[in-house]
């Protein structure tokens, strides 16, 4: 009989990505379950958990010869990361056919509008990242 970590090993894998950029960095925590992705996203000056969104890849309606995805998003109140889970589940369920969970939490105190635009340009670095490692 195999250890737990053996069979564990077998069925899920892990790894970390970052964006680096020098400013509004972002780091990710992805683990593959089965057929499904769980990513942790986060930074600034105090990580947390600010939203979550699961996502699944599905036939368009439109043009049933495509696929989209659909993504749902729970955001605790007060906290903008709905901005960031949201677009980083679709794109990698799309991308891996896959359910994905994303949550997010990073905050920098007195950001400003440029500052939120950056994280929201790492968020889809982070995207990139995750997608590109994926696929390998």
């Amino acid at each position: 009989m195999e250890s737990n970590q053996n069979v564990m090993n077998k069925t899920c894998k892990e790894f970390i990505v970052q964006t680096e950029t020098d400013s509004y960095d972002l780091e990710a925590s992805v683990r593959i379950i089965g057929k499904d992705i769980l990513i942790a996203v986060w930074g600034g000056d105090n990580p947390h958990i600010g939203a979550v969104s699961a996502a699944q890849s599905q036939v368009s309606i439109v043009n049933p010869e495509k696929n989209n995805a659909t993504a749902s998003v729970i955001c605790f109140p007060g906290h903008m990361e709905d901005h960031l889970v949201k677009p980083i589940a679709e794109k990698i369920a799309l991308s891996t056919k896959s359910n994905v969970v994303v949550t997010a939490g990073a905050h920098w105190d007195n950001i400003d509008k440029d500052g939120i635009k950056k994280v929201l340009e790492n968020g889809n670095k982070i995207a990139e990242l995750v997608a590109s490692e994926l696929s390998k």
